[in-house]
């Protein structure tokens, strides 16, 4: 083998070494920009979806609601309303909603933290839906002040 064969043996892992850096440090660049771009982006749109909070409407009066098996339970809460609401809602459908969701529930189902959050997010759910006019949500949570079983 002569010098200049040699040469440029030596040579061409050199280029491919140059190359296969530069392609890597391309990769890098692209990847980390498209990743900053997408939480930048998801970071937007998670704020607008949610709302403002606004006044939290206490509702005066305990419900007593009968459960099955001749229990009862004793249930008051207050909404969290959204800063779109311009006064106080009015409590009487939530009152309502919250009698349909717990007539008729077992001890059982009430006992436990899974059961009751399950059901809280069912009559949160209700009352959101109920309490949204023209797209605009006007209560967005609902807040136990007293959940008693008997």
């Amino acid at each position: 083998m002569s010098q200049d064969d040699k040469t440029a043996v030596a040579e061409a892992p050199k280029k491919s070494k140059k190359m296969l850096m530069i392609i890597v440090a391309a990769v890098v660049v692209l990847s980390g920009g498209g990743a900053g771009a997408f939480f930048m982006l998801k970071g937007d749109s998670a704020e607008a979806k949610t709302p403002e909070k606004g006044v939290v409407t206490a509702i005066d009066e305990a419900l007593t609601i009968n459960l099955a098996d001749g229990h009862y339970l004793k249930l008051a809460f207050s909404l969290q309303q959204t800063a779109d609401a311009a006064e106080a809602v009015d409590t009487s459908e939530a009152l309502e909603l919250a009698i349909d969701e717990y007539t008729g529930k077992t001890l059982a189902e009430l006992s436990t933290e899974k059961g009751r959050e399950e059901l809280k997010k069912e009559l949160t759910a209700k009352i959101v839906k109920a309490y949204t006019e023209e797209d605009k949500k006007m209560v967005m949570g609902v807040y136990y002040t007293a959940f008693v079983t008997q």
